[in-house]
């Protein structure tokens, strides 16, 4: 570790203090820059809030085929080092391969191991990925006498049947025979065994508790950084799509996959031209799951409404352009099957954009309905249209609940007030257990 120079504050003075550096390894299940989604976002911004805090991060990441293109957070300084890894089931289709690695794949790499083992001076690590890498991750903490922190992303306990079945049906026909390195590395037992949990709802940490009494866990919402949000970016979303010239725009974010649920305002859709023409759908997201999104193509064509409905595919994360989507559109509707958290909804507040959103577990922690968004019944689509008739009709209803989203956005969810939580849990897990003061 190398000293850094921070400062305390005290009884209204100013007190210089020394810090040490740290150094975290970041474990991933999947990163690849052209699917970019919310886990990503939330990780790019952490690492960089921590940056700031002077805690030095390295990601390790599964390779990945094809050509990958830009590197977001290798650009932003973060070392990206990728190890090979193989996926243990026999019996499975090469498409079934390809979902389970993009998605809902238990994945296996020696190679993992490894390289966290052979990387100097790491203080921590952090591990993104739960199952066989998460508890690789485990196995090499644990012999380097370091903690382990483990963040759940996309659910574990609260995840609705739907979304479960659908993480798991790749795996239909084929033998999982890498269960056997699982049960050598104590993968089932991961959430016991790590020194910490972090995850982003409240509901989720009620469940892990439950389950797993005694354990750490910490909710850390995502954050956003809504100075990058605060400025003008329309004119890069008109200029890259300029059919949306004179439309209102309703916006949906989010990689199209089932999970996403984008089909549902497709087909409600009509109905919201019939109340409100004049809209335009804006799909915005790469298409992890090619089956789904020929589905969803096929529907809109069915439907009728291929002037209607815009798929913007993969957005660079670095571009202006989705923040000026959100800037120029009316509303964001999230009609998600499942969100543990729902980080879209704060860059929409942070964009200064309505948001209408189903009632995930995510969604009901940060949405009050009619004070800082709306929300929604996914069985219940006459809710959907009451509240949209709101945000179009109401302006200046619409314009109280968008300032109140933003307010919240600045004050509670910056990234850099949420890094700083995180460097504190990083600090005393590794306090605990080198027994020095950092």
């Amino acid at each position: 570790m190398c000293p850094q120079l921070g400062y305390g504050v005290a009884d209204g003075t100013e007190s210089a203090v020394i810090k040490e550096q740290m150094k975290v390894a970041h474990v991933l299940r999947k990163y690849v820059p052209r699917e970019w989604g919310g886990t990503e976002s939330v990780l790019f911004r952490l690492l960089r809030g921590l940056r700031a805090c002077g805690t030095e991060g390295v990601v390790f990441c599964p390779c990945a085929e094809g050509e990958l293109g830009r590197d977001p957070l290798a650009e932003d300084g973060t070392p990206v080092k990728r190890f090979r890894y193989f996926v243990p089931i026999w019996g499975v289709s090469h498409e079934q391969r390809e979902q389970l690695v993009r998605l809902g794949g238990n994945l296996m790499s020696f190679d993992l191991g490894r390289q966290l083992w052979g990387e100097p001076s790491i203080d921590l690590i952090h591990t993104h990925a739960l199952n066989r890498l998460g508890a690789m991750a485990w196995w090499v903490a644990k012999r380097r006498g370091i903690p382990l922190v483990l963040t759940i992303h996309g659910g574990v306990y609260d995840l609705p049947d739907a979304v479960r079945s659908s993480l798991t049906a790749p795996l239909k026909g084929g033998f999982e025979w890498g269960r056997v390195f699982g049960w050598m590395l104590q993968s089932r037992r991961l959430l016991d065994n790590v020194d910490a949990v972090i995850t982003c709802n409240p509901r989720e940490a009620e469940l892990v508790r439950q389950k797993h009494p005694g354990q750490r866990v910490m909710v850390q919402p995502h954050g956003v950084e809504t100075a990058r949000f605060a400025v003008d970016h329309r004119e890069s979303a008109r200029a890259a799509y300029p059919q949306l010239a004179d439309r209102r725009v309703i916006l949906v974010v989010g990689r199209v996959d089932p999970a996403k649920n984008q089909d549902w305002v497709v087909r409600q859709f009509q109905e919201v031209l019939r109340r409100h023409p004049g809209c335009v759908l804006v799909l915005a997201g790469a298409c992890t799951n090619p089956v789904y999104g020929g589905e969803l193509a096929r529907l809109i064509e069915t439907l009728g409404l291929g002037k209607d409905v815009q798929l913007t595919g993969g957005i660079d994360p670095g571009s202006p352009v989705l923040a000026g989507l959100m800037q120029l559109s009316e509303v964001l509707v999230v009609p998600s099957l499942s969100e543990t958290f729902g980080l879209v909804i704060l860059e929409a507040w942070a964009a200064g954009t309505a948001v209408l959103s189903s009632k995930t577990s995510g969604a009901c922690s940060l949405v009050e309905h009619g004070t800082n968004g709306w929300l929604f019944d996914l069985d219940e689509p006459a809710g959907f249209h009451r509240s949209l008739d709101v945000i179009l009709t109401d302006p200046e209803h619409r314009r109280a609940v968008v300032e109140l989203g933003n307010r919240t956005a600045r004050d509670e969810y910056d990234v850099l007030v949420l890094a700083r939580r995180v460097e504190d849990l990083y600090r005393s897990l590794i306090e605990k257990k080198g027994g020095r003061k950092l």
